[in-house]
């Protein structure tokens, strides 16, 4: 693999301010529940800058990178991803000239099969992000973030060589589209 992958076992270089919270699983021979977002959860729920404002769902087929050729931006808000089926690499790459981790990559491999893959991470804002389904099945993703959805807070910016998505889908034997 070229890509260094981020899990719980792995947090080396964290980008300033992201977050990955442990999901603690639950399975008996009636299936399987893990608690997604709580109210007493303080390093990613408060009322200061980790409000909760809605959550949403999105399915996600295999091989296939959500903005592809460009990075999703958020001037304010924070974005939450758990993946709740199949597996995803979430990207977080950080621009902000005023931080420690300017130019660093961080990519997040997430999913509920393996314990140390099923967390939340909590992405800053302006920070770039995009993530890509490396599971033979789709990939399911939920989203609580900060603020309700506002097409003036949200960007998209062109990778600049920071990021491929070819060489991730290589990294899991995925065809390239």
């Amino acid at each position: 693999m070229k890509y260094q992958y981020i899990d719980l076992v792995n947090q080396k270089d964290l980008i300033r301010d992201v977050i990955i919270r442990k999901l603690t699983i639950h399975k008996d021979a009636t299936g399987t529940l893990f608690e997604t977002l709580r109210k007493d959860w303080a390093d990613v729920i408060n009322e200061s800058d980790l409000q909760f404002a809605m959550q949403y769902m999105s399915i996600t087929p295999p091989g296939v990178a959500r903005d592809e050729d460009k990075w999703h931006v958020h001037k304010f808000q924070k974005d939450r991803f758990i993946c709740v089926s199949g597996r995803i690499v979430t990207a977080i790459c950080d621009p902000r000239q005023d931080s420690q981790t300017k130019g660093r990559l961080n990519l997040f491999l997430m999913g509920p099969e393996e314990e140390n893959e099923m967390y939340m991470v909590v992405i800053p804002p302006n920070t770039y992000h995009g993530f890509m389904t490396v599971s033979k099945d789709p990939g399911y993703l939920l989203n609580f973030p900060t603020q309700l959805y506002n097409p003036a807070d949200e960007g998209r910016i062109d990778h600049a060589g920071e990021l491929s998505w070819r060489q991730v889908r290589s990294d899991f034997g995925i065809q390239d589209k």
